[in-house]
């Protein structure tokens, strides 16, 4: 399986992000790293699904930052839609917004025209489970990229947030994990 080393959209996307994303720059865009070559490997998309799924990529996560909350699904889908429709790119919306919300679902997303929603879902699990999901992805290449793309804090990060979470709405420690 070949790694994908050179995202220019990510970094151009990403770089718009930087004050935001302050001291986690580089550990998100390792994730969006190491989670693009896992869904890479996973869907084996055209050109264009590509390019779908780096913009999701950059805004799944981003409202962490932007908005300061672990309820950050929505807020990230509106920052990619605001985008998306400013790029004149308005006609991926919809799918994209499919891609960031659904992507912490514990089960399959079905809906017609899913795929890239789903190859998204997976590839992120395979990245925050550390690779011990791996959804038939060879134990070599998850390592492989992982090495290539450190974690730079990254999973530290996701931990910190959690228990802030947990301390602040302990019903809810999770908000953004659907069924």
């Amino acid at each position: 399986m070949h790694i994908h080393q050179d995202f220019p959209q990510l970094d151009a996307l990403l770089e718009r992000w930087r004050d935001a994303l302050g001291a986690d720059h580089e550990a998100y865009r390792n994730h969006l790293l190491r989670m693009l070559n896992f869904c890479f490997a996973l869907a084996r998309p055209d050109t264009d699904a590509q390019r779908k799924l780096v913009i999701a990529a950059v805004f799944h996560d981003l409202a962490i930052w932007t908005h300061g909350t672990i309820d950050y699904l929505r807020p990230s889908a509106d920052l990619a839609r605001e985008w998306l429709q400013a790029e004149g790119l308005g006609d991926w919306a919809d799918e994209i917004d499919a891609i960031i919300d659904q992507h912490h679902r514990f089960r399959r997303w079905d809906a017609p025209g899913g795929e890239l929603v789903e190859a998204f879902r997976k590839a992120d699990l395979v990245d925050v489970s550390l690779g011990m999901v791996r959804f038939g992805l060879p134990r070599a290449f998850v390592a492989e990229v992982r090495a290539r793309f450190p974690n730079a804090g990254f999973h530290k990060r996701l931990v910190q947030l959690t228990l802030r979470q947990l301390c602040t709405d302990p019903l809810h420690p999770l908000p953004m994990m659907k069924w």
